[in-house]
């Protein structure tokens, strides 16, 4: 079953049908299969990075055009969690949005008018003083940008469990460890999703001999 962990040279599956029909779809589905157990084992790769914290390992929309679903449930496989899946299932205030807003105040208070009730709304922060500011008008979620992990732990004791707090940015599995050291809730990774190296798998026949042999 999805999830499962498989060793180095294990047979994975056995497949049997019309040879043309298996050497057609050969290829893709071998695209398929080494694309998403890719994502699964990094993913998995970083659950296990961050043990015993609290952070849970999330994706982001940065997955290859066309493969967000398939990329989205490989991360859950994984072990990890999803943020959102497009623009119409919360709000999360960018830094593009504060410039084009004029400031941090204004862009929730019109993001807040236009959402509905049900819609949670986050922001994205760089700075402690910006965090202030989205903490004094209130979000469902505070995204801390590219922060050190000082800068991290700092932070988390001034949200103080107000809020969500999220890291993102320049997560690496090396950096994974330290950053849920910091108490964040969620950790971010678009890395999971436009990076991480395939599984190598392949798919071999058995030689004309041993085909006769079963078939006889």
């Amino acid at each position: 079953p999805d999830g499962s962990e498989v060793g180095a040279g294990e047979t994975i599956a056995r497949l049997s049908g019309p040879a043309r029909g298996l050497l057609t779809a050969e290829r893709t589905a071998l695209n398929f299969l080494c694309r998403l157990s890719g994502i699964a084992t990094a993913t998995a790769a970083m659950v296990e990075a961050v043990r015993g914290h609290k952070a849970r390992i999330v994706s982001t929309r940065k997955t290859t055009p066309g493969l967000r679903a398939l990329e989205k449930y490989a991360v859950r496989v994984g072990g990890g969690a999803n943020h959102r899946f497009g623009l119409d299932d919360g709000v999360l205030i960018k830094d593009n949005h504060i410039a084009i807003a004029g400031d941090i105040r204004t862009a929730i208070e019109r993001a807040r008018a236009a959402a509905g009730h049900m819609v949670k709304v986050e922001v994205e922060v760089d700075t402690l003083k910006q965090l202030d500011a989205a903490l004094a008008i209130g979000v469902d979620a505070v995204l801390l940008d590219n922060m050190s992990v000082e800068d991290l732990a700092r932070a988390v004791s001034i949200v103080d469990g107000r809020t969500i707090t999220e890291a993102s940015g320049r997560v690496m599995p090396k950096t994974a460890a330290a950053i849920a050291a910091t108490g964040v809730d969620l950790i971010s990774m678009g890395w999971l999703t436009h990076s991480a190296p395939i599984l190598d798998i392949g798919l071999d026949m058995p030689d004309h001999q041993n085909i006769c042999k079963h078939l006889n």
